[in-house]
This record gives C-alpha cells, sequence and structure tokens, in this order.
C-alpha cells in the first residue's frame, strides 16, 4: 500500500539545493516571419466584342470627325476616278468616229458638266474636236474645229440617237489646195505650179507654167462648196475651157459634199492665207453601225 503521507517523487528533500530551472525554448535567428500579402483582385475583364469597341471608338467627337473626313474623301476619290476615266473613254470612242470621217487624227474634249451625270442620263453636250490639220478626206491642208451640243444617245433600230447642233469651222491652207488639185484633177492638175488667194475679189488663181492661169471663185451650191471658174489664160490649147469647169465640179463635189449627219456648207470665205468656210448640221440622226460603221462604236 501506499503511503499516504509519503513525499512525493519530484518534490526535493528539505535542506537540499531546488532543481536548476529548465532551459528557455530556442527560436530561429533571423527576422521575423512575414505575413503573405493580402491576394489582389485581379483587373476586371473587359467586354472586346466588337459592338462594344463600336461604341468606344464613336465616343470621342475627334474620332468621328477623322472617320468622317475619311469617308468622304475615299468617296470623292471614287468619284473623281470614276470620272476621269469616263471622261477618257469617251473621248477615245468619239475620237474614233471622228477620225473614221475626215481620215485625220483628232482630239475631243467634253465640257466642265459632270460627265457620270450626262452618262447616266445618256444626253450630253459641249462637245469640242480639233483635227490635226493634216487634210480631210483626200482636202490636204484643211483643218476642222467643231462644236457639238445636245446630243442624246437612244437606240431605235436604225439610229443610235440625235445630235441637236454641229457646228463646223474648216480652213483650207493655200499649200493644201495645191497638192490637192495636184493631185485630184486629171490633167489640169498636172499643170498647176502653185495657187494665190485674192480676198479682195474671193477668187482663188491655180498658176501654170508660161504665165497660165485658171482663176476659180468658191461659193456655197448643193450644199457643199463649188469652184465655180471666172477666167482662162494661156491654157486653150492644152486645156479646152469646157473641160475645165466638169473637172472642178468633179473635184469640189468629191471633197465637201456626202458629209454624214446631213452637214451642209452655210458660209466660204477668202482669205490671204486660203479658204475658210463653215458648215452645219441640226436636228441630225446618228445612223447605226450597220449603216455607218464609223459610227458603230458610239
Amino acid at each position: 500500500m501506499t503511503d499516504p503521507w509519503a513525499r512525493p517523487a519530484d518534490q526535493p528533500a528539505p535542506g537540499s539545493a531546488p532543481p536548476p530551472p529548465p532551459p528557455p525554448p530556442q527560436f530561429p535567428q533571423g527576422p521575423p516571419p512575414q505575413s503573405a500579402p493580402p491576394p489582389q483582385a485581379g483587373p476586371a475583364q473587359k467586354d472586346s466584342s466588337p459592338l462594344v469597341k463600336i461604341k468606344n471608338l464613336f465616343r470621342d467627337p475627334l474620332t468621328i470627325v477623322l472617320v468622317v473626313v475619311i469617308i468622304v474623301a475615299l468617296v470623292a476619290a471614287g468619284l473623281l476616278g470614276a470620272e476621269l476615266y469616263a471622261r477618257s473613254r469617251a473621248d477615245d470612242v468619239v475620237a474614233a468616229a471622228t477620225e473614221c470621217v475626215v481620215q485625220d487624227d483628232v482630239t475631243v474634249s467634253f465640257g466642265p458638266s459632270p460627265f457620270l451625270l450626262q452618262h447616266m442620263t445618256g444626253h450630253y453636250g459641249n462637245i469640242s474636236i480639233e483635227t490635226a490639220g493634216n487634210q480631210i478626206r483626200d482636202a490636204k491642208g484643211m483643218k476642222a474645229q467643231i462644236e457639238i451640243d445636245d446630243v442624246r444617245l437612244h437606240s431605235t433600230g436604225d439610229s443610235k440617237g440625235t445630235i441637236g447642233a454641229l457646228d463646223a469651222t474648216i480652213t483650207w491652207t493655200s499649200e493644201g489646195i495645191k497638192q490637192t488639185v495636184q493631185n485630184a484633177i486629171p490633167v489640169l492638175g498636172s499643170l498647176v505650179t502653185d495657187v494665190k488667194t485674192n480676198p479682195s475679189d474671193g477668187t482663188i488663181e491655180l498658176e501654170a507654167a508660161l504665165g497660165s492661169s485658171v482663176t476659180t471663185k468658191p461659193v456655197v451650191q448643193d450644199d457643199g462648196i463649188a469652184l465655180q471658174m471666172v477666167n482662162l489664160e494661156g491654157l486653150g490649147f492644152t486645156l479646152p475651157r469646157e473641160m475645165v469647169q466638169p473637172a472642178l465640179d468633179a473635184f469640189s463635189a468629191q471633197l465637201t459634199k456626202g458629209y454624214p449627219l446631213g452637214i451642209k456648207a452655210d458660209d466660204v470665205q477668202v482669205s490671204d492665207t486660203g479658204v475658210s468656210a463653215r458648215f452645219s448640221t441640226r436636228n441630225a440622226s446618228i445612223p447605226a453601225g450597220e449603216t455607218d460603221p464609223c459610227f458603230a462604236n458610239l
């Protein structure tokens, strides 16, 4: 049995030294541990849908202005390019038709009115055509300045449309008259050495060798220009008078009659340098390509 009065085992006996205290707890050397920073919330996810981007784009007034300016510039550039192309194409088509008729190089220009609008309506105006001056058909040295207005394109089988007004001023140099007479009038042409014009009486003198000459007067006749013989000197034995006028008639008819579109001569004048004449037509029907191949591509 255990003695209830016995001293506990861990209690020192009276008069003995108390046991040493337990050593202090050992802690690791160094700075005290830092607590982890609190977790930070991530950036808010932005809506990247196209609709949101467009809304954000148009919130800035400056951006709106820039977008409008860019759109207007693109539209203007497109219209300008289309206008220039359409004008160039129309110039080529009209030039080809005119060159086919006059058999010379030509330049064509349309007026300041927007050509695209004219093309959409099929109604064209203020067209200028100038030939190079080399020749018109077989007439050497002849040049034409042509003004066309009120052109309406509408195919009706035998016609491609109408030309409201066409006015042409034709000039023919003295040198050109000489070359043409030499090439086109049998017998008489081979005798001509020079051509002189006399504005005072409106005559043209065809000079030949040995002082001989034929004096003619250009007049409007049968919608064309005819050369009427006024005087014949020194050629009576070589070329009888009764042969000269028929030769002149055939020559002038070949050069100035039979133009398309009903073009007819209105006036003729003699100048110091040659002859000038005015031709015109009104409300002319444009022939279809089958009728006149020169107008096939209009």
